[in-house]
């Protein structure tokens, strides 16, 4: 079939070429780049947190009695909530994982005698817990030893402490020594105050910091301390339990801590499923308006193409009519219209190409996403071209049903 007579068609409908070419371009531009968010914000809530996550919750001590006893109370409330049938272990903890509040440190492989130039500051978040910490969140040690209870010490307010010993994960274990010989080095910080050095005995393979949008979310720091009174009369545990329990344990576990201790309020029994949920609410707000702006920009273009193509097939009736009186097949009458659709819908996948790459463009610079993956764009122009001649099959179908007669009716 001779492209020339086509075009020469299409250029004397320029103001509908134009507007579904437009159409078409602004689809891709927007589609590509949703899909590719979209695929990022999956990829960002799936990820692994190193924790065993369903069998874990946080449950929270504040003392408000004048002779409340918080050191005393830590060591009563632990061996309470280890002796509840079902619970692995538990440990007291200053932050949960993921739960978007937390504790973080700048930390060096070097002395402060170095110059500052010379140091350089790696972040990373810090979770202060008891010898049982490791086995209670459920990381995997990869290399090195957990802390045993002589390692554990008391933070206050005024005696900070330096612990001897920290654990650290992989990421931040191959941050602070690239060579891969991090086990028992030490780091210098500020945990007991400026320029104390603890020892690393171990190291996990994953666990992530409280901040989910964090770009250091694999930096974290074990710290093996009792807080004593720090800021005030509390204390967070964490506890894991069998995964099939843990809501039964929850419910006990607070009643047992509310009957051993009356000048106290137990509050904030949340699983870490929950708090998981709330953390990345957002990302799954965003995939689903996302997800429901594709379709719904694939439908309105697809109803536009359908809508534009009914238009030129009611004022082209008797030009079809004619062809199919010289002989025209009905398959030529459906190729033709199928044919103009995919020049007017190459039209716009050109156009729609410059416009994702910019939009990529535009979100990385004020938005700082990554850069749009090559595949992405033919993928999405493949997609829209399939989209135009699914759409354009009807009402070229009914072209091609025209009655020859109508050539000579209409003369």
């Amino acid at each position: 079939m001779e492209f020339r007579p086509i075009l020469n068609a299409l250029m004397r409908n320029k103001t509908g070429l134009l507007l579904i070419a437009l159409q078409v371009a602004i689809t891709l531009a927007i589609v590509c780049n949703s899909v590719f968010i979209i695929l990022q914000r999956i990829e960002k809530v799936n990820r692994p947190s190193g924790m065993d996550e369903k069998a874990l919750f946080t449950i929270t001590s504040l003392g408000f009695a004048p002779d409340f006893d918080l050191r005393g109370s830590l060591r009563q409330d632990l061996d309470a909530l280890r002796s509840i049938p079902g619970v692995i272990d538990a440990t007291t903890i200053n932050s949960v994982p993921l739960s978007n509040g937390g504790w973080s440190e700048g930390i060096t492989t070097l002395p402060e005698s170095v110059p500052e130039d010379q140091r350089k500051n790696t972040p990373t978040s810090i979770y202060i817990v008891d010898d049982h910490g490791v086995n209670t969140l459920g990381v995997h040690l990869v290399a090195g030893r957990n802390f045993t209870a002589d390692d554990v010490s008391y933070r206050s307010r005024d005696d900070k402490g330096t612990p001897n010993s920290v654990i650290v994960t992989q990421a931040l274990a191959e941050q602070l020594y690239p060579d891969g010989n991090a086990l028992g080095k030490p780091i210098y910080s500020g945990l007991g105050g400026k320029g104390s050095s603890s020892t690393i005995v171990g190291i996990v393979e994953r666990l992530q910091a409280p901040w989910v949008g964090w770009d250091k979310v694999e930096h974290a720091l074990l710290v093996p301390q009792y807080q004593d009174g720090e800021f005030d009369n509390s204390a967070r545990y964490l506890v894991r339990t069998d995964a099939a329990r843990r809501d039964e344990i929850m419910k006990e576990a607070e009643r047992k801590l509310g009957e051993i201790n009356t000048g106290r309020i137990v509050r904030g029994l949340q699983s870490v499923e929950e708090v998981r949920g709330e953390s990345y609410r957002q990302d799954r707000a965003m995939t689903i308006v996302l997800t429901t702006v594709i379709f719904s920009l694939l439908a309105v273009t697809g109803l536009g193409i359908v809508g534009m193509v009914s238009f030129w097939v009611t004022r082209r009736v008797k030009q079809i009519g004619t062809r199919r009186a010289l002989g025209a097949r009905r398959f030529d009458i459906r190729r033709y219209f199928m044919i103009e659709n995919v020049i007017v819908v190459g039209v716009g996948i050109a156009l729609g190409l410059l416009l994702t790459y910019g939009f990529n463009l535009w979100l990385m610079k004020h938005y700082e996403l990554p850069r749009l993956a090559w595949y992405y764009a033919p993928l999405g122009a493949l997609t829209v071209l399939l989209l135009g001649q699914l759409a354009v099959f009807g009402p070229a179908t009914r072209a091609s049903r025209v009655s020859p007669a109508v050539a000579t009716r209409t003369v």
